[in-house]
């Protein structure tokens, strides 16, 4: 029986983050799957183009050029099998060496994130980030229109987190939408020696030190902590991420200044926030998704169909 090293990076990407889909997922959600699966087999010899999450995919992989298995990336999408094979065709014409998908033809799919032991779910269907949220997964809701990655650091994989309700809980958030700016800071300044717990994205940057522990030859991570806290709340940030004997590369404590100009200069293969508007910001320069949860975000609409 085939098992995974227990300290290999796993990641679940739907085959909309990870493919050009959105032309076939019209024809998905005009409520034809018959039309769909029919569309994907009439190209199962055309590649698909890279997605969102592509850029993000191709370096983690990357770890794995030496034959010693870091990293391992899942399809898992709610397309049909045939359509998989699209997939995985698309994905060996890019030389992306991914073995193992699960296909549930508009079922949810992230139940499959436990047996996977996953670290990272990336879908383009928000009720299924969500489900994986609140099943203690991290996840987000990749914005497909995003532009791509920049080449500009082929070695290195870059990317960038938001601090409260993502790498942090939302306890502090709760405070500021409730009580206002002054007593969120007053707040944080008598917290700034008490650890936050932590949040959805806490064991995706633990997984992602323990691979930049392990080392590569050729590829490093590059981490950045984009949050819109200032002095004096950037010290319980700080000293959390120290508690946890974690290090990021890059602190940005930007105080509500747009968070798209920012990282467009740092240039991540990723960006994760819980607040849409600053999801949308970053999408507008680089590849961003949505972590569905916490106080900011709304409960759950009800489900509407995508191939994801």
């Amino acid at each position: 029986m085939s098992t995974l090293p227990a300290e290999c990076l796993v990641v679940a990407i739907s085959s909309r983050a990870l493919f050009d889909f959105e032309e076939e997922n019209r024809v998905f959600e005009q409520g034809d799957d018959r039309a769909y699966m029919a569309l994907q087999l009439q190209r199962l010899q055309q590649p698909a183009q890279p997605g969102v999450a592509h850029s993000l995919v191709r370096k983690l992989l990357a770890f794995n050029a030496d034959g010693v298995t870091r990293v391992e990336v899942v399809i898992l999408s709610r397309n049909d099998p045939v359509s998989g094979l699209r997939v995985f065709r698309s994905a060996g014409h890019d030389a992306l060496p991914i073995q193992r998908g699960v296909f549930t033809r508009g079922a949810p799919p992230w139940r499959y994130l436990r047996p996977l032991g996953a670290h990272l779910f990336l879908s383009a269907n928000i009720e299924d980030v969500r489900a994986a949220l609140a099943a203690g997964f991290p996840a987000a809701q990749v914005y497909p229109h995003a532009p791509r990655a920049s080449d500009a650091h082929p070695r290195e994989v870059r990317i960038a987190f938001d601090g409260d309700a993502v790498l942090f809980s939302d306890e502090a958030e709760r405070v500021y939408q409730t009580q206002g700016l002054h007593a969120f800071q007053d707040h944080e300044q008598r917290h700034a020696s008490v650890p936050l717990p932590g949040g959805p994205f806490k064991p995706l940057l633990q997984a992602l030190h323990r691979l930049q522990q392990a080392g590569s030859a050729t590829m490093r991570i590059r981490t950045a902590l984009v949050t819109a806290r200032s002095a004096p709340a950037h010290e319980r940030a700080i000293r959390t991420l120290m508690d946890w004997n974690i290090e990021v590369d890059e602190a940005m404590f930007l105080g509500g200044l747009d968070k798209g100009p920012f990282l467009r200069e740092f240039e991540p293969d990723f960006f994760f926030d819980d607040q849409t508007r600053h999801v949308a910001s970053a999408a507008e320069h680089v590849p961003a998704g949505h972590v569905a949860g916490g106080v900011t975000n709304p409960p759950p609409a009800a489900p509407r169909e995508g191939t994801a």
